[in-house]
């Protein structure tokens, strides 16, 4: 049985940094890309940043220079480091493992808040 379970979520004050992690089950996580995914209200849920088994990173240009995916492949964790924080990152963020096109699972979801 598969499970991706996040932690980390929260509220946090503009401007301030939180650290989400996604802990995997039930796959050979060192063989997958993981990423974060985010959907805030009324919007479509889009790829935040996502890491490759040869740890090749890629993240949307909103979050370029403010977030940092990170992996530790013996503790099965996928990270995403989040600092200067801003009320338009406000969303529902969701762990995400994908390999060769045919097998993807979804974590829950934790629920970031930036406001003041």
């Amino acid at each position: 049985q598969v499970q991706l379970v996040e932690f980390g979520g929260g509220l946090v004050q503009p401007g301030g940094s939180l650290r989400l992690s996604c802990a995997a089950s039930g796959i050979m996580f060192r063989l997958y890309t993981m990423g974060w995914y985010r959907q805030a209200p009324g919007k479509q849920r889009e790829l935040v940043a996502d890491i490759t088994s040869g740890d090749n990173t890629n993240y949307v240009d909103s979050v370029k220079g403010r977030f940092t995916i990170s992996r530790d492949n013996a503790r099965n964790t996928v990270y995403l480091q989040m600092t200067s924080l801003k009320p338009e990152d406000t969303a529902v963020y969701s762990c995400n493992a994908k390999r060769n096109l045919q097998y993807e699972f979804w974590g829950q979801g934790t629920q970031v808040t930036v406001s003041s």
